[in-house]
């Protein structure tokens, strides 16, 4: 029998949401702990949850995959993914690196349409932030900022640390009460249209403290010392 975090989960919507949607209501779901690393589900299970075809769940978790949130193995039921220690920290380490030289990159010419996109953005998160914790928002505006940066590599790799980090957030039930995230996300999409790297990017670094911070109090080990940035 399939396990979920509470016996809604497996009832089915009353109408198949958008196929591209469908990526950001899994990893919600993941996020939300509505499924967890304990959660035994199979593609059917999650079909029938979210009324769509075993196909449409079947990329959505292989996307998942690739973002190490999912774990797949032949012969093996999905399982969300159990972030350890050692890979959180690695991973915040990657991302301080990665993220402050796409930061300053995004400075040298910000363009009108991306800066709105991010407004946009921020406005969404402050909505929702007001209903509960908005991981995957947050998460979004990062990848967002990135794209702006001009360098397709790096924003990739991004790609490849902001769902960590975001798990990490909800597994060790990290997301600070009362800290306004999206206030932080203005800050720097200001500095970044004024093209002032050094604010974007100390807005940045108390972004990333912050979250390091965050993660630490609630009970994971981290460095003795801030990781290099």
């Amino acid at each position: 029998m399939n396990s979920f975090a509470s016996p809604q989960t497996l009832t089915a919507l009353p109408f198949p949401p958008p196929v591209d949607d469908l990526y950001s209501r899994i990893f919600d779901a993941i996020l939300e702990q509505r499924i967890h690393a304990a959660s035994r589900f199979t593609e059917e299970s999650l079909a029938q949850m979210f009324n769509v075809r075993r196909s449409d769940i079947r990329g959505v978790l292989t996307r998942l995959s690739h973002q190490q949130i999912v774990v797949l193995r032949t012969h093996h039921r999905p399982r969300v993914a159990a972030l350890d220690t050692d890979q959180t920290r690695q991973t915040l380490h990657a991302r301080r690196l990665t993220e402050i030289t796409l930061v300053r990159l995004a400075c040298q010419q910000p363009r009108p349409h991306d800066l709105k996109r991010l407004r946009a953005l921020i406005d969404c998160e402050r909505h929702c932030t007001a209903r509960g914790p908005a991981i995957r928002l947050s998460g979004e505006f990062h990848l967002r900022l990135a794209e702006m940066a001009g360098n397709a590599p790096l924003a990739h790799f991004l790609g490849s640390l902001v769902p960590v980090t975001s798990l990490a957030i909800a597994q060790f039930d990290a997301w600070a009460e009362g800290h306004c995230v999206w206030q932080l996300h203005q800050k720097i999409v200001e500095a970044v249209e004024r093209g002032d790297a050094v604010a974007a990017e100390k807005s940045l670094s108390q972004h990333l403290d912050h979250l390091e911070e965050t993660l630490h109090q609630s009970g994971l080990t981290m460095s003795e010392s801030r990781v290099a940035g």
